[in-house]
């Protein structure tokens, strides 16, 4: 499996990232949703990623669509993970690495909101739970 490419799909904005099975994150971003099938599209075509991830949601039909127009299928497989409570696990982990300055830093994460989108990390928690997944399946 080595390294996959993970998507939260969005309505406006989606998360992206680079997970290798064994290293971790490689690469994350939040692209403008009209740039998601030509970001995926680059990742799949240049033979980094056999696998692509999405979450099972918001913006998920819309993506499948998309996914089967433009036949990267050829190339990559699509699986769909569940994305029950993934927002609220990346926003937690964002703000985990995004402590803030000054004061901000005392406050507790509950209280803190991010300053900027968060959706590649909710990207990341998805790569994580289909890697996880799998691994307890015994798949490679």
């Amino acid at each position: 499996m080595a390294v996959i490419l993970a998507v939260d799909p969005g309505r406006e904005k989606c998360g992206l990232a680079l997970v290798d099975e064994k290293t971790g994150v490689i690469w994350q971003r939040v692209v403008p949703a009209a740039e998601l099938m030509t970001t995926v599209g680059q990742f799949v075509q240049q033979g980094a990623v056999q696998t692509v991830v999405a979450g099972d949601r918001t913006g998920s039909a819309k993506f499948k669509t998309q996914w089967d127009q433009s036949g990267l299928s050829a190339k990559a497989r699509l699986v769909f993970v569940d994305e029950h409570m993934s927002s609220v696990e990346g926003r937690r982990r964002y703000l985990r690495d995004h402590p803030g300055k000054g004061l901000r830093r005392l406050l507790p994460i509950g209280l803190k909101t991010p300053d900027q989108p968060f959706d590649d990390y909710v990207a990341v928690i998805l790569a994580e739970r289909f890697l996880k997944k799998n691994a307890s399946l015994g798949m490679e």
